[in-house]
C-alpha cells in the first residue's frame, strides 16, 4: 500500500551546495559597480555590519563609514548599558567558556540608559559617516525617537523571526506600517527568509528586509528551534518577492543577506541570489579595530531562559581595510571581499550589482573540493 505523503518537502540549498556559471562576456574587474543604496542614502561598497556588540561599536561604526560601508549599533546592548562598554568587553573576553553564556546573561540584564542612546549616536554623527541603529519590535516605539532625535539616520528593527502579522495578547502590539509612517527615517527589517513574509513585510512601506534565520557562526538557532532555510534558498525567494512588489507597485525594496558567509565566494553567491548587499558578523569581528577582543558572540546569547547564540573566538584577520579592499596573501578568500567581488563580476559580465544578479547559479556540492586533493591533505 502506498503511505500517503502528509507534508512535501523540497530541497533548500546553502553556500557550499552551488557554484556561479561564469558569462559569454567578461568584463575588467575595475568596471564593475558595487555601489549600494538605502533609503536614500549611498554606499560605495554593499557590505554592512552586523548590529553584534563584538562588532559594531561607535569607533567601528566610524571606521567602516569612512571607507564606504555601514556599520548597525545595537542600541539594547553594552553600549546603552553601560558607560565603560570597554571593560565589560574585557571581562567577557576573559572568562572561560563555560562562564561566557551566564555572565552574557547577567551583563544585557542591566538596563538602558536612554542618556548613552543619544551620545553613542552623537558620536558617529559627529564623525561625518551615516548612523543606522538597531533594535528589537519589542522596544521599537520607546527607542526609535531617542535615536533619531539625537540624529540616527536609518532605523533598523531586528529579531529572530519578523512577520507584518504578530499574535500576542497584548492589545499594543508594533503596527510596521505606523512606524513606517510616523518616522522619518528609513525602516529596515528582519529577519526572514519566505517569499510570503517577505511580500507583506514590503507592504507595511519598509525600506529593506534582512534575510537569514540561523546561519550566523555565533547563532544556535538552528540547533535549540530547528528553524532556519538554507541562505541560497532563502534569498533566492525573498528576492523573488522583491521583483513580484516591484512589478506590482514600481517600489523597489532591497534584499540584504545576513549571516552564514565566510569568504568572498560566499559573498558573491548572496549577490547572485539575488541579494543587494551582505551584512557580515564574523568577518567584521575579525578586523583589528573590532571592539570584540577576538571574540564574538550572538545578540541571543543573553536570553534569560532560553540562549541562542554562543561565544566563539574568532581571532583577528588584520585591518578592516586590508579584509575589505586588501592586498592579501591569503588564500581562502577572506580578505579583499571587495575585490574577489568585482573579479566575480568581471568573470559574469556584470557591470553593477543588478547585473550580478541575474547571473545563472547551479547546483555543485562538490564545487569546493573537485579536484582540491592537495589542497585537502590527501597528499602525503
Amino acid at each position: 500500500m502506498e503511505i500517503p505523503h502528509i507534508k512535501e518537502l523540497r530541497r533548500a540549498y546553502g553556500f557550499d551546495e552551488v557554484a556561479i556559471v561564469p558569462g559569454d562576456v567578461t568584463i575588467n574587474p575595475d568596471q564593475s559597480n558595487i555601489d549600494f543604496s538605502l533609503g536614500g542614502f549611498n554606499f560605495s561598497i554593499p557590505f554592512l555590519a552586523s548590529s553584534l556588540d563584538a562588532v559594531s561599536s561607535p569607533k567601528f561604526a566610524i571606521c567602516i563609514g569612512k571607507i564606504g560601508g555601514l556599520a548597525v549599533l545595537n542600541l539594547e546592548g553594552i553600549y546603552t548599558k553601560f558607560d565603560d562598554p570597554e571593560a565589560v568587553i574585557q571581562n567577557i573576553a576573559e572568562v572561560p567558556q563555560e562562564q561566557a553564556t551566564p555572565l552574557l546573561q547577567k551583563m544585557y540584564a542591566s538596563p538602558m540608559k536612554d542618556n548613552l542612546i543619544g551620545e553613542r549616536v552623537k558620536e558617529i554623527k559627529q564623525a561625518g559617516v551615516t548612523c543606522a541603529v538597531s533594535v528589537t519590535p519589542a522596544n521599537a516605539k520607546r527607542l526609535a525617537p531617542i535615536a533619531i532625535e539625537a540624529g540616527a539616520d536609518i532605523l533598523f528593527i531586528q529579531s529572530t523571526v519578523t512577520t507584518a502579522r504578530h499574535l500576542s495578547k497584548s492589545s499594543e502590539g508594533l503596527d510596521l506600517s505606523d512606524i513606517c509612517k510616523q518616522i522619518r527615517v528609513p525602516v529596515v527589517v528582519g529577519n526572514t527568509v519566505t517569499y510570503s513574509a517577505t511580500i507583506e513585510l514590503m507592504e507595511t512601506g519598509v525600506q529593506g528586509v534582512l534575510v537569514g534565520v540561523g546561519p550566523g557562526a555565533i547563532c544556535t538557532t538552528r540547533e535549540v528551534e530547528g528553524i532556519g532555510i538554507p541562505q541560497v534558498t532563502a534569498t533566492l525567494d525573498c528576492t523573488a518577492a522583491r521583483e513580484e512588489y516591484f512589478h506590482r507597485t514600481g517600489r523597489y525594496v532591497p534584499i540584504i543577506t545576513d549571516g552564514g558567509m565566510r569568504t568572498g565566494g560566499d559573498i558573491c553567491k548572496a549577490i547572485a541570489s539575488g541579494a543587494d548587499a551582505v551584512m557580515l558578523g564574523t568577518t567584521f569581528a575579525q578586523a583589528e579595530e573590532a571592539p570584540g577582543m577576538g571574540y564574538n558572540w550572538g545578540m541571543a546569547s543573553f536570553h534569560p531562559a532560553l540562549p541562542r547564540g554562543t561565544r566563539i573566538n574568532v581571532g583577528s584577520k588584520g585591518p578592516l581595510e586590508q579584509i575589505l579592499f586588501g592586498p592579501t596573501s591569503m588564500t581562502d578568500g577572506t580578505q579583499n571581499l571587495a575585490g574577489a567581488l568585482k573579479a566575480s563580476m568581471g568573470m559574469c559580465g556584470a557591470f553593477t550589482i543588478a547585473d550580478m544578479q541575474q547571473a545563472d547559479l547551479v547546483i555543485a556540492p562538490s564545487i569546493k573540493t573537485e579536484g582540491k586533493y592537495f589542497q585537502l591533505g590527501g597528499h602525503r
